[in-house]
């Protein structure tokens, strides 16, 4: 029985470190999502370029850490106008920290980093 009640502890102890996390960033969570700041690329692209970039993002992504599923929400979002993309990063249980969706987490605590390419084009966007 001893060893039931020591479980217990790392579980409660566990949780509250959950918890208390999921407190302190809970505020963040409140804030809404906006367009973001219109932005220049260092060299003009073309929408083929930007296409291939954006890909080659998502495509990698999910190799430097977080859920796929957190992912996937996330791309959705960056695709979708602000209104659907609030109710999908919402949906989704991501916890919005700036409101150009550039950084986000997981309830788990994982940090998700989006460049601007994948949530705007450039103003110096060129035809193909």
């Amino acid at each position: 029985m001893g060893c039931v009640g020591s479980s217990e502890k790392g579980v409660d102890g566990l949780f509250t470190f959950h918890e208390t996390f999921r407190t302190q960033i809970h505020s963040w969570h409140q804030k809404k999502i906006k367009k973001p700041k219109v932005w220049k690329h260092p060299e003009s692209l073309t929408r083929a370029q930007l296409k291939q970039m954006r890909d080659e993002f998502w495509d990698t992504a999910p190799h430097y850490g977080g859920q796929k599923e957190i992912w996937d929400a996330l791309r959705a979002a960056a695709e979708a106008e602000i209104s659907l993309a609030q109710l999908i990063v919402d949906s989704a249980g991501v916890i919005v920290t700036s409101e150009d969706l550039s950084t986000c987490y997981d309830e788990r605590g994982a940090k998700y980093d989006l460049p601007k390419y994948v949530l705007s084009e450039p103003t110096n966007l060129k035809d193909d």
